[in-house]
C-alpha cells in the first residue's frame, strides 16, 4: 500500500505565537490551536510527562500544513546547527522574494547568506526565523 499524502511537518519552538506571526507574515493561515498531553502523547513521542501546545498553520491552497509544538513539558534547549543529520529547513514557492523577506524582517527573520540566482530558472534564499527554523524560499523566474 503506498502512503496517501504528507500531512503535515512539526517544528518545535519556545514563543508559540511569535512563530504564528512569523508564518501568517509568510502567508500561511492559521487552522487551529489546541493542548496535548497525557498518556497518547507519551506513548506516541515516546517521552514522559508530554505537556505541548500546538499550532496548526496551512498554506493558502490548503495542501500543506506546518505543526507548531511549544512544549511545557519535557524541555529540551537550543536550536540545532543547519549542517547536522535530520530535518534541515522547510521550503516555501513565493512569487516575489525580496518583498517576502522584507515582510518577514519584522518578524525576527534573518538571511542565512544572500538570496542567490540559480540559472535562469529560480531566486533562492534561506531565511532564519523564530528559535533557529530555518525557511528557505524560492522564486521560480521562468516558466517552462
Amino acid at each position: 500500500m503506498a502512503i496517501q499524502r504528507m500531512d503535515n511537518v512539526g517544528i518545535v519552538v519556545e514563543d508559540l505565537d511569535a512563530a504564528i506571526a512569523f508564518f501568517e507574515a509568510l502567508g500561511m493561515e492559521l487552522e487551529g490551536r489546541t493542548e496535548v498531553k497525557g498518556r497518547f502523547a507519551d506513548q506516541c513521542t515516546g517521552l514522559d510527562g508530554v505537556h505541548c501546545d500546538i499550532a496548526m498553520v496551512r498554506t493558502p491552497d490548503g495542501n500543506s500544513r506546518l505543526e507548531l509544538a511549544k512544549y511545557r513539558s519535557p524541555v529540551a534547549a537550543g536550536p540545532q546547527p543547519r549542517n547536522v543529520l535530520g530535518t534541515h529547513r522547510v521550503m516555501f514557492a513565493v512569487d516575489d522574494i525580496e518583498d517576502t523577506v522584507a515582510r518577514l524582517r519584522p518578524h525576527g527573520a534573518e538571511l542565512v547568506g544572500e538570496i542567490a540566482r540559480f540559472e535562469d530558472s529560480y531566486l533562492l534564499c534561506y531565511v532564519r526565523g523564530p528559535e533557529g527554523v530555518i525557511v528557505g524560499l524560492a522564486e521560480q523566474l521562468r516558466r517552462d
